[in-house]
């Protein structure tokens, strides 16, 4: 499917792909306002939030990777940096895996490539705290009128243990294309995922930004946008 996509900006296309629950408009804000000066920046709706609505959510991943190759396609975009944080960077993944000539450079952050010992435990927890969104009254009105009906579907999803695709994201060495893997110093499961990434591939540039943990694009925007905005210069040099 064609994504519902913001696009503004004139220069190298660069996509943000938003984390779960929200959209192209209400995440990344602070790096489409910084690098719309110098890159056209592409904020797609993924399937199934907001502007892009769908019924089928099976193989998430891989229809969402899709979806966004045929949405570059449609625009006709021949390649383009992609940076994505948590679910979208998940998303980004499996773009670069399965549609590798879209993705000129790949920034990630906020994903865990080993599966923890305690993930069970540790989805347990994040589970409770989803499903306590939906008793939340205010909580859901909001994502009402991000997504209208449906999004609920997401919290059910996390549900099951084996959502989190560890498989498939861990093994990065068959990409070519320059990879930014950026995080924040507050969580270990992701500190063990940035070595064990660099230690696959050359092309894996790291960073590790203070007082941060998992959204760190939007916990130190300046410092991400700075990052990012230096992994590009030198790639493009």
């Amino acid at each position: 499917m064609i994504l519902h996509t913001d696009v503004v900006g004139d220069g190298e296309p660069l996509v943000f792909l938003h984390t779960g629950l929200q959209t192209g408009k209400t995440d990344f804000d602070k790096q489409r306002e910084y690098f719309s000066s110098k890159y056209q920046v592409i904020s797609p709706d993924l399937r199934g939030h907001g502007e892009s609505p769908s019924d089928d959510l099976d193989d998430y991943f891989i229809q969402a990777a899709d979806d966004l190759a045929e949405t570059l396609s449609s625009l006709e975009i021949q390649r383009a940096h992609i940076a994505g944080c948590s679910f979208g960077a998940l998303v980004a993944i499996f773009l670069a895996k399965r549609h590798p000539e879209f993705v000129r450079t790949l920034a990630i952050s906020g994903v865990t490539p080993v599966k923890p010992e305690n993930w069970k435990s540790m989805n347990e927890e994040e589970s409770k705290f989803r499903t306590n969104l939906l008793n939340d009254e205010e909580t859901c009105a909001y994502f009402d009128s991000l997504h209208g009906e449906g999004w609920q579907r997401f919290i059910y999803m996390g549900e099951d243990d084996d959502w989190y695709p560890f498989e498939a994201i861990r093994s990065i060495q068959t990409l070519t294309m320059p990879i930014l893997y950026v995080i924040g110093e507050g969580l270990e499961h992701e500190i063990h995922g940035l070595l064990d990434y660099k230690e696959q591939s050359d092309s894996v540039h790291t960073a590790v930004l203070p007082f941060a943990s998992h959204l760190v694009h939007t916990e130190q925007p300046d410092l991400y946008n700075k990052t990012l905005e230096v992994f590009l210069s030198n790639c493009e040099s």
